[in-house]
């Protein structure tokens, strides 16, 4: 596998939400999670002999990068300044990108959204809510529009990206608000960008897939918009992960792992993550209803640290009828896709929500045809 400038760029975004994110609260419900039960899994074994060999290169490329320890508010500001600028974007005839600024809703500041692929045409095509990623506390929208320029031609539909506001700054529900004022702007306009208002869907990656997952149900809740399809790219789906609930030592050590999760999720609820009591609507996997959600494609590795809430939420969603796909690709760690995108498991990976999505929308067009 080659490593690029761009590769090492996206890796150095994925760590720094990664194994230093850790602060006093973090630590202290670390401690006090159960250990792994004796016998349930190897006491020792070194996660990079499990990593798939094209993917071994990116591993070591995150293991090689340190963070800050311990990592306050201050170094997460640090990191966010010193993350490499986004490629540019695809030159015409690629998708055209459209910046805008939309109001907020519900008493909210206006959020800014970039519309990709829009064509004024009066015509009838899909759409996809696209939500980056970033442990809650880092990202931003202009690290994927290459790949969602690349989405909108490939499948033929708008993508719209949201610039969600960032926590700790922000807390719950501040950023869900920002991507819901997103998701509701789509689906009022729709006719003007050219989409069908019956065939959008939400996607996201880690914590944008928590985002989405967080997303598609207010929307159900809130009966504000009708969801096609939603694509959970390891998802970041419960805080409970790394704290309450602890995983194998293999498990959950390259791309993000259970201190960063305590961080990441601390932040965004404002209480400790594994708490009693956390904030209604902020954890997917604490919902009890997931009954009405659109049908879903789960995506995760099978030693990310999200492996074990993925498959537990998809079994949950099987369970109240909505129609799910999960797959779990061996050898792969968190974000394995960006960091080593030709590998063969990146690619299998790829193809394997694109057709999923694709599938959607085709039936989706068929039912309104």
């Amino acid at each position: 596998m080659t490593i690029t400038r761009r590769s090492f760029g996206i890796a150095a975004l994925g760590a720094a939400a990664m194994p230093a994110l850790f602060n006093a609260k973090g630590a202290a419900a670390l401690a006090a999670a159960p250990a792994i039960p004796a016998g349930t899994a190897p006491a020792k074994i070194d996660p990079l002999m499990l990593v798939d060999p094209e993917l071994r290169e990116g591993a070591e490329l995150i293991l090689s990068r340190p963070l800050p320890d311990p990592l306050d508010h201050k170094a997460i500001l640090a990191m966010r300044q010193g993350v490499p600028p986004p490629a540019a974007p695809l030159p015409a005839p690629a998708p055209a990108i459209e910046m805008r600024r939309i109001p907020g809703t519900r008493g909210q500041p206006e959020v800014s959204i970039a519309v990709i692929g829009a064509r004024h045409d009066g015509g009838n095509r899909p759409a996809v809510l696209h939500i980056h990623g970033g442990g809650f506390i880092l990202g931003r929208m202009q690290d994927t529009f290459v790949a969602s320029q690349q989405l909108s031609e490939e499948l033929d539909c708008v993508v719209v990206e949201v610039e969600y506001r960032l926590s700790p700054e922000t807390v719950f529900p501040g950023p869900l608000e920002d991507c819901h004022t997103a998701l509701v702007w789509l689906h009022a306009n729709a006719a003007e960008l050219g989409v069908n208002p019956n065939s959008i869907a939400v996607m996201g990656e880690s914590a944008g897939g928590g985002m989405a997952a967080m997303l598609a149900i207010a929307a159900r809740d809130r009966g504000s918009v009708p969801l096609c399809y939603q694509v959970l790219i390891y998802p970041m789906l419960d805080d409970r992960t790394g704290t309450t609930r602890r995983v194998p030592p293999f498990i959950g050590t390259i791309g993000w792992n259970e201190a960063g999760n305590a961080v990441g999720w601390s932040s965004l609820m404002g209480v400790p993550a594994g708490s009693d009591r956390v904030p209604s609507g902020a954890v997917p996997a604490r919902t009890r209803d997931l009954s009405g959600l659109p049908p879903t494609f789960i995506g995760v590795g099978a030693i990310d640290l999200f492996v074990d809430e993925n498959i537990a939420y998809a079994q949950r969603l099987i369970a109240h009828a909505v129609p799910t796909q999960l797959l779990v690709v061996p050898g792969a760690y968190h974000g394995f896709d960006f960091i080593a995108p030709r590998s063969r498991a990146s690619r299998t990976f790829i193809a394997s929500w694109k057709l999923a999505l694709g599938a959607a929308f085709r039936d989706r067009a068929a039912a309104s045809g």
